[in-house]
């Protein structure tokens, strides 16, 4: 009887320490997700950038971003999602967008781009492509579309076309 009911009393808690390891688990893979937004410093963002971007893409959610100096310019290259779909913008330290991309399919480029890509490099495949807009006196501009290629010996080429067709940079000539 006394073996039975020892049984009884470990089965509990046996479960009872499972839930605790399965509990504790949990909350520590919360901490590394939050430690991990901790870790991009949006703090060291500056608040005229930060309100930039909000005010151009409200629901942006950051997860990666850094600062550069182009032509003696500061610029913050923030890579985001917002509502599921991939977005850069490049925004001066006093606030002014630059341009931004936008992620889109190879059926959305217009015929010109995709024959001056097939034509340069027919036996690549197309890993990622994102709509340049630029942006001047307030005014977004079509500008042209960045590609990702990967070439058929496997390196990674980064075109970018304008929307007629003419390439405009190609970092597989500098190869």
């Amino acid at each position: 009887m006394k073996n039975t009911m020892f049984r009884f009393s470990i089965v509990p808690l046996v479960l009872l320490l499972c839930l605790t390891f399965s509990c504790s688990q949990q909350g520590e893979k919360v901490d590394i997700e939050k430690k991990a937004k901790d870790d991009l410093e949006l703090d060291k963002i500056p608040k005229v950038v930060m309100n930039a971007l909000k005010a151009k893409f409200p629901k942006a959610e950051i997860h990666k971003w850094t600062k550069e100096k182009e032509d003696d310019i500061v610029i913050y290259d923030i890579e985001f999602k917002q509502e599921g779909q991939k977005f850069e913008a490049d925004i001066k330290e006093d606030g002014t967008i630059h341009n931004w991309e936008k992620e889109i399919a190879a059926e959305d480029l217009p015929d010109a781009v995709k024959m001056a890509v097939e034509t340069k490099y027919s036996k690549a495949a197309i890993k990622e492509i994102m709509v340049i807009t630029a942006v001047s006196d307030g005014k977004d501009a079509l500008e042209g579309y960045e590609i990702v290629l990967e070439t058929a010996d496997k390196k990674e080429v980064e075109v970018t076309v304008a929307p007629d067709g003419k390439i405009l940079e190609d970092s597989g000539e500098k190869r």
